[in-house]
Parts: structure tokens; sequence; C-alpha cells
């Protein structure tokens, strides 16, 4: 995504504006035609409302270009939709794409059947990330402990961050968080192992930022009661 070259328009009002605080010194300090004070008064109002207007001209094309990029992006997501079981939504400057990337109990592996789409997924994403922030959420059933489950959800979203690092994708453009076992992020609520039951809630999701100001997700731990993996 290009980048942005708004500075000239700021510059311009800096100057402009330290400009009008020497006319004000000057005046006050010496003895100055008053006619030509007002004049140079005026055209430095004059440069300083023509900078902020140039700047908001190129805000407005910034946020433009993201729009377009965020859109393109948002469509060649859902593209995949023939092919795979995903969720794409849509927010102000940023995409969730939850893919059917799962993984077996107690388990931080990536599966060799979950390969193809994290493959397509990088090859869709390899253009649009520029300035985004890409993060991995990684999630687990409840039947852990609080502590547990996060540590296992990090370890499952770290390893889906290298494996899409070995797909193309700069490690300095991705993080990985943990929601542990969220209830308010399980895909099936209180679905748990051992074995395939809570499968749907084993599993990561891909975040693609292009704001370049992501909130930190909670990850504070608390104590949890039990000792069983998931």
């Amino acid at each position: 995504m290009p980048g942005y070259s708004g500075f000239s328009a700021g510059g311009t009002g800096r100057r402009a504006a330290a400009g009008l605080v020497a006319v004000v010194l000057v005046s006050g300090c010496a003895h100055v035609n008053r006619d030509e004070l007002h004049a140079e008064l005026d055209q430095i109002r004059v440069e300083i409302r023509q900078g902020d207007e140039r700047l908001g001209a190129e805000i407005q094309n910034l946020e433009r270009r993201m729009e377009s990029t965020i859109a393109s992006l948002e469509r060649d997501l859902r593209a995949l939709q023939g092919e795979f079981e995903v969720a794409v939504d849509r927010f102000e400057s940023a995409i969730r794409f939850s893919a059917p990337v799962h993984f077996a109990f107690d388990d931080a592996t990536v599966r060799d059947a979950d390969r193809v789409i994290l493959d397509r997924f990088a090859d869709v994403v390899r253009g649009f990330y520029g300035n985004a922030l890409i993060t991995v959420e990684g999630f687990t059933d409840p039947s852990g402990s609080v502590e547990y489950n996060q540590r296992l959800g990090e370890a499952r979203a770290t390893a889906v961050m290298e494996y899409l690092a070995g797909a193309g994708i700069p490690t300095s453009r991705m993080r990985a968080v943990s929601y542990g076992a969220d209830p308010d992020r399980q895909v099936i609520p209180g679905a748990q192992g051992p074995g395939e039951v809570g499968w749907q809630n084993r599993r990561v999701a891909m975040v693609i930022d292009f704001s370049g100001a992501m909130g930190t997700p909670p990850l504070a731990l608390q104590s949890g009661a039990g000792s069983r993996q998931n």
C-alpha cells in the first residue's frame, strides 16, 4: 500500500505559524507599518489555511487508497469460500479470516490437511500486507486450566505464524496472540475433548489490520481449576 506523504502540507502550516509568531513579536518590539503588518498577517493566514486544506486532501486520498486495498483483499479472501469453509468478517480497517485450521487435542502441530488453506491464504495476502499487521489468534477448547489453555493457544498461533513465514510473509509483519478458551470466542460453547469432541474450538483465526495500531488482546492469566490439557 503506498506510503503517506502528507508532511509537506504540515510543514507549510508550521512555517506559516512560525512566521505569524515572528510578525507578532516584531510588532511588539519595533515600530512597523500597520498596513504592511496586516497584509503579512493575512498572507500567513492564507498559507496556513491552504496547508490545512492540502493536508486534509492527502489524508482523504490515503483513506480512499486504504479502503480500496481492504475491499480488494476482502474480495479475494471471500473467493476462497467456494473451496474452503471460511468466514470473513470486515471491520473498519481490518479483516478477520477464520479458516478451517484446527488442531488435535493437546497439540499445536499444523496438520498436513490444513497446509493447503494456509498456502492459499498466504498467496492472497502477500500482495496486500504492505503496511498491514497480521495477527494470528490461537484458541483452545475449555477442558484445561486457564493458564495451560493460554499457553497452548499461543503455541498454536505461533505454529501457524511460523508456517506463514515459510510461505513468504515476513515475521516483522505478524504477531501471535492467545485467547485460550475465552468463552466469548468459542465456536461451540463448552465443547471439549479429549478425543474429537470440541475440535471446532481448537483453532486459529487471522486478522489483517491496516490501521497500524491494533489493540492488545486480553492476555491476563487467571488461576483455573483442573489440570487436563486440550
